[in-house]
């Protein structure tokens, strides 16, 4: 039996010693005399021994009489159990028997089944590989009947008219032919790939050709719009060589043919010389319109950068109609995350500077959510959610310098804090959390041109996009803090009128109350303000989270306002009545009665109608008033008072 199982008899209350000791796993006899010497002697460490020995003994004793029947009767209830035993003997070895056989039975039927999924997954396997070489065939086929078709009219006629639009076919002829590649990676290992592979080394060769070709007449006419084509183009058929390099290619390749080189030095005195200096004059050329592609991304950044931080200034203006948010500040930061990666900015040798830009917007938008959320809210009703409010100045700002040093700017501190209206800030905590559900959306946009350019490490991009999503979650505790305490200053505001329900009944001769006081429904107008006009813009558990800490602290408060009204009540009353007594007044009745009700107990009930009625309206909100802090303790001091109050009446 464990130790924790037996219980030892209880001994005199002087030993001592503990008897539970005894019970202990490491129970050492050593330890426990030099324990005990520290206390006694080892003469009364003797005696206490003994008795608690001779109690032992006892307890033992009483034990086995109590069960000593049972002891008895075992062998007596053991007798024929052999028999018995033989008896089952049969039947169960048959039992065994048909049990094994069945087993055997089973796994053959399992094995049965492993082998015909293992054909079917065979199966499956190779027609996955027969529609992966079906796709490249057709791809081959699509690719094939559009490059020949520069031979025709219709596509002369393009390239004579709109080599911009050249290069859009070409981008998107590369687009089929990168999916090309992928399906005839996955069909590696089939015979019959062999045979296209020819077709596909021609397709490549005639891509390379029209973009080269294309490539040099947008060089040559400083098309900038033509060449960002080609190099995305580029970019998607051969992921591993410098798109700088190509373009060097594209404009000395004229000029590298072997008869052409031969007249040049036969006609000129220094040839080789000649030709050299020649070749240098098209590398300020080469560098001025790759800095013309480039450049104009980065105005395009500047105006993003810019347009972003005019939404982060000093108001906070609504998103516009049709807008998934409800600020514009938010509204501007989707919009400029969407605008790096369109096709119409991404370049994939800005691939690293668009990552880093929207790294930085998230990085303002947290700066902005966290200056925002510490701001005084100013004392005006969510109704005027309408309205813009001043809100700090920002302290820091998107730079696309990296080494841009900002630390000249002062913010100024000796500025009181702009306010912010309790809609606003209900609005930006909508906001974060949609963006935040947003956040990883940005992976799926990125993906595909991250694809393009051969980079695999996704997952430090996720790494990144997480830390972004995690400083935005930083700011919500303050945001959820703040609107918790706005509600339940705004609801207290009201319900702090019960100080005033006195006032209404003393001396008045007004009637007994039937129904609640107004301030009641006052105080619940900020509750069923969030849930009316957020519903559509906030998630049902945030409104339920904030509904429910607010009222839990305004409940409070009421609490200790109503109680003390009534120990004011209390107070008041005793001392009319010593007063009365003192004045030896034979009145019946307490002064100001009506109805035979007196004042103060019209005010415990007036109270307690205050109160039922406030938790009626908790309800109707969807709240459990068990989950409101400090309810029960509230109804059930109102309860005791308005039955003084009934009681005193009857």
């Amino acid at each position: 039996m464990e130790a924790k199982k037996m219980n030892l008899p209880r001994g005199p209350e002087n030993l001592c010693f503990d008897k539970d000791e005894f019970m202990k796993p490491d129970f050492d006899v050593d330890h426990f005399v030099s324990d005990c010497r520290k206390r006694v002697q080892l003469e009364e460490l003797r005696e206490d021994l003994e008795l608690y020995y001779k109690l032992l003994k006892t307890a033992m004793v009483e034990l086995i009489n109590k069960d000593y029947a049972d002891f008895v009767n075992l062998s007596t209830n053991l007798v024929g159990m052999d028999k018995a035993l033989n008896q089952l003997s049969v039947p169960l070895g048959q039992l065994r028997e048909e049990v094994m056989s069945l087993k055997s039975c089973v796994s053959e039927g399992i094995q049965a089944v492993d082998d015909r999924m293992t054909k079917q997954e065979d199966i499956r396997r190779k027609k996955m590989c027969v529609l992966r070489l079906i796709h490249v065939i057709q791809s081959i086929e699509r690719i094939e009947k559009i490059l020949r078709s520069q031979g025709t009219k219709e596509l002369s006629s393009l390239e004579g008219n709109s080599p911009l639009l050249t290069g859009q076919v070409l981008e998107r002829i590369a687009t089929e032919f990168n999916q090309l590649q992928f399906h005839a990676v996955q069909s590696k290992g089939m015979p019959l790939l062999d045979k296209v592979r020819p077709r596909i080394a021609g397709i490549t060769a005639m891509l390379q050709q029209s973009l080269e070709g294309l490539l040099l007449e947008g060089l040559q006419t400083s098309n900038v719009d033509i060449i960002r084509h080609c190099l995305r183009t580029y970019a998607t058929i051969d992921k591993t060589r410098d798109a700088e390099a190509l373009v060097g290619k594209v404009l000395v390749k004229p000029y590298i043919d072997e008869v052409i080189v031969e007249q040049y030095v036969q006609s000129h005195p220094n040839g080789l010389q000649a030709m050299y200096n020649r070749l240098l004059e098209f590398v300020p050329h080469h560098c001025r319109l790759l800095r013309e592609v480039t450049g104009g991304a980065i105005s395009r950044f500047r105006e993003i950068a810019g347009a972003l931080e005019e939404a982060l200034s000093d108001t906070l203006e609504e998103a516009p109609a049709g807008s998934t948010y409800c600020l514009l500040a938010t509204h501007m930061v989707w919009t400029s995350l969407l605008k790096c990666w369109s096709d119409q900015m991404f370049l994939p040798l800005l691939a690293h500077r668009l990552w880093k830009l929207s790294l930085q917007i998230l990085a303002r938008y947290s700066v902005f959510i966290g200056e925002v959320s510490v701001r005084p809210i100013a004392s005006e009703s969510m109704k005027e959610s309408k309205k813009s409010v001043t809100v700090a100045r920002k302290e820091s700002s998107l730079s696309l310098n990296p080494n841009e040093d900002q630390g000249n700017e002062s913010s100024p501190e000796s500025q009181p804090l702009p306010s912010i209206s309790s809609a606003q800030l209900v609005s930006v905590a909508a906001d974060v959390d949609k963006l935040q559900d947003q956040i990883p959306d940005i992976l799926e946009i990125i993906k595909p041109k991250l694809e393009m350019i051969g980079f695999k490490n996704l997952s430090s991009i996720e790494g990144a996009l997480e830390d972004s999503k995690t400083s935005l979650s930083a700011c919500v505790p303050t945001l959820n803090k703040r609107i918790i305490q706005d509600l339940s200053e705004s609801s207290f505001t009201c319900l702090k009128s019960a100080l005033e329900v006195p006032r209404l009944y003393r001396r008045t001769n007004k009637e007994v109350p039937t129904k609640a006081s107004p301030y009641v429904d006052s105080a619940l107008k900020p509750f069923y303000r969030l849930q009316n006009e957020y519903k559509d813009r906030l998630k049902q558990p945030m409104i339920h989270q904030w509904l429910e800490c607010a009222l839990s602290e305004s409940t409070q408060k009421y609490y200790e306002t109503v109680s003390d009204v009534l120990s004011s009540v209390k107070k008041m009353e005793e001392s009319l009545k010593r007063l009365k007594q003192a004045r030896r007044t034979a009145a019946s009745n307490p002064v100001g009665t009506n109805g035979g009700m007196s004042d103060d107990n019209k005010i415990r009930l007036q109270l307690a109608l205050d109160v039922e009625y406030f938790g009626e309206q908790i309800r109707k909100m969807g709240l459990e008033v068990s989950s409101i802090k400090s309810f029960s303790a509230l109804t059930e001091l109102v309860l005791t008072a308005k039955d003084q109050a009934t009681a005193e009446q009857t």
